[in-house]
């Protein structure tokens, strides 16, 4: 795999055609890594894929990962192998939240500074509360600001998606739409599909939609692999709710008969 000097090489490789694309790079644990726009993954991972003398021609694995309480909170993680060389390269692309991207203007002046998620910076591996006294890297945040402003407020104000009415009675229903982890689809992360690039993420980027809420915007099947098509929430995420649900399997038919109705 490409060295850290290297991945400043292709780093300034990229940029040159695509200014902005690469924000950072990570050489950490022997894993090497471009940390990019997210408005600019295509051009980041064809130029990868088809630049004489780099020829990443194979995506082994599309995944999601969730930063919580970092911003950007979500990250995908494309990881992307020369098969010629035996030389994998990671390429990570920051997402910011949009659910709480459109809520910071009701509570702006209690708001605390972002922090980047473990990956950057010397201390890669320290407490949260440690790093947020750290100097934070810019480039990265303001690499993301454009998909963050792709998400504007609701007329009127936001309004937090668990509260209830002024006093309105608490109810014993809960509104599948305002569970913690279910939002509305312009509440969601995007990012363009690589689909037409690397036909393996095909699954894969189904796969991070289903447990993590990520769009991958002109994907040719965007539907759950998974999960049932009516299910609330995305599991992998790190605030969902674990525990109290039982999971039924074939053998279980004795104790749970007819339990496929």
């Amino acid at each position: 795999m490409p060295d850290a000097p290297g991945l400043e090489l292709i780093l300034a490789g990229i940029n040159a055609q695509h200014p902005g694309a690469v924000l950072d790079t990570s050489y950490d644990r022997e894993q090497a890594a471009l940390i990019v726009n997210p408005d600019q993954i295509r051009p980041v991972l064809t130029w990868l894929r088809d630049t004489e003398g780099q020829e990443y021609t194979f995506l082994a694995s599309v995944h999601g990962v969730d930063y919580l309480p970092a911003e950007p909170r979500f990250a995908v993680h494309y990881e992307l192998l020369n098969r010629e060389r035996y030389e994998r390269l990671r390429v990570k692309a920051l997402l910011p939240d949009p659910a709480a991207i459109r809520h910071t203007d009701i509570n702006e002046e209690d708001a605390t500074e972002a922090f980047v998620p473990p990956a950057y910076g010397t201390d890669r591996y320290r407490d949260p509360a440690d790093q947020q006294t750290k100097e934070r890297p810019t480039g990265i945040a303001a690499g993301t600001a454009s998909t963050a402003n792709a998400v504007p407020p609701k007329a009127g104000g936001a309004v937090d998606e668990g509260s209830a009415p002024a006093g309105a009675a608490p109810s014993g229903d809960v509104d599948p739409a305002s569970a913690p982890c279910h939002r509305p689809d312009d509440a969601l992360p995007h990012i363009d599909s690589v689909v037409d690039l690397f036909p393996t993420a095909e699954f894969q980027e189904r796969e991070v939609y289903d447990f993590f809420g990520i769009v991958f915007d002109g994907h040719p099947d965007p539907r759950r692999i998974l999960m049932p098509e009516d299910y609330v929430g995305y599991p992998q995420r790190r605030d969902f709710p674990i525990g109290g649900e039982p999971v039924i399997f074939t053998r279980d038919e004795v104790t749970y008969p007819g339990w496929w109705n």
